[in-house]
């Protein structure tokens, strides 16, 4: 990448960091980005994943107080999280950039699908969480589903931490305040896993993924102090426009 590159990757993670803290989808704008860039699907989402890692640990870290007293939770959901999404990332690994440019608008369009219908879906949860405990099957049970989000996270990883918490409203009886706290620790789990498994992939491009970390943090840092400006559900649109014309891009490419 040139220096030119750089710059644009980094400009566009700071964009994503913003969006992230405030309204969550950062991906769809650093991953078509780096496409758009040049970089070849699978290195520019391998990339995508290991620079925008920073940016769940903070947001966990700063969530910490809610997770007090889910210590059972934590264990049973976060080695989850890890295991399966090593193995999204395998599977990520072992797809040709051919076959995972054709799948990238459907993708795209699952994670803006999964954007758009966030607050439905918190509010879903919100109304499961005032069922009665006995009506709830055994926390055991929201390994189950976290699977399959964690396989989608280490595969792709865009609107993850949306599918978490809506699995994780399928089984656990609790305020949203904390199983939002317990979806961004597996979604962080998901991501630093399948981070760590492509430092090792040879497959980063790290003067994009240095670049975009640190625009990350930027942007992060931003969007707290614009947290009360900027109405998340207007920035969630401008995202969820912006990415259905990329989806549309890449479907006709």
């Amino acid at each position: 990448m040139t220096p030119f590159d750089l710059i644009i990757a980094g400009l566009a993670a700071v964009a994503g960091g913003l969006v992230n803290a405030l309204a969550g989808g950062g991906t769809l704008i650093t991953f078509p980005m780096l496409t758009a860039l040049g970089v070849p699907p699978v290195v520019a989402n391998v990339t995508n994943t290991v620079a925008l890692c920073p940016g769940y640990l903070g947001a966990t870290l700063a969530q910490a107080r809610e997770l007090r007293g889910q210590g059972r939770r934590l264990r049973l959901l976060l080695p989850t999280g890890v295991l399966f999404g090593i193995g999204g990332g395998i599977l990520l690994l072992n797809t040709s950039n051919h076959t995972f440019r054709i799948l990238v608008p459907y993708l795209i369009l699952l994670a803006v699908g999964l954007l758009y219908f966030q607050d439905r879906l918190r509010g879903w949860v919100m109304r499961r969480a005032g069922v009665a405990h006995d009506q709830i099957v055994p926390e055991g049970w929201a390994v189950l589903p976290v699977i399959p989000a964690a396989v989608y996270g280490g595969y792709f990883g865009a609107g993850v931490s949306v599918m978490v918490l809506a699995v994780l409203g399928l089984v656990l009886d609790d305020s949203l305040t904390r199983l939002n706290a317990l979806k961004q620790a597996v979604s962080f789990s998901i991501n630093i896993a399948a981070a760590l498994f492509f430092v090792f992939s040879g497959q980063v491009l790290w003067p994009a993924a240095l670049v975009m970390a640190v625009g990350a943090l930027v942007g992060g840092a931003l969007g707290g102090r614009l947290s009360g400006k900027i109405k998340p559900r207007t920035l969630r649109g401008i995202v969820i426009a912006i990415d259905l014309v990329v989806a549309l891009i890449y479907l006709v490419r």
